[in-house]
């Protein structure tokens, strides 16, 4: 969910508990250092991964196991 753009931050929270800066650390843990840099460059400020942020509601994917 972490890797997905438009998965925000908050469904991975309600889900499984973990905020943002746990589930950056994970992906910090669990990734190759450069996947990591390009990860981070591609989500940080990224409006579609953080709710307060978001302009639209409709039309987003939601896989069934998502809570949110």
């Amino acid at each position: 969910m972490a890797w997905e753009d438009r998965t925000p931050f908050e469904a991975i929270e309600t889900q499984y508990g973990l905020k943002e800066k746990d589930v950056i650390s994970i992906m910090r843990r669990e990734m190759k250092a450069s996947s990591f840099r390009m990860w981070r460059k591609r989500v940080s400020g990224r409006k579609t991964k953080h709710l307060d942020k978001r302009g639209f509601i409709e039309g987003r994917f939601k896989s069934d196991n998502q809570k949110t």
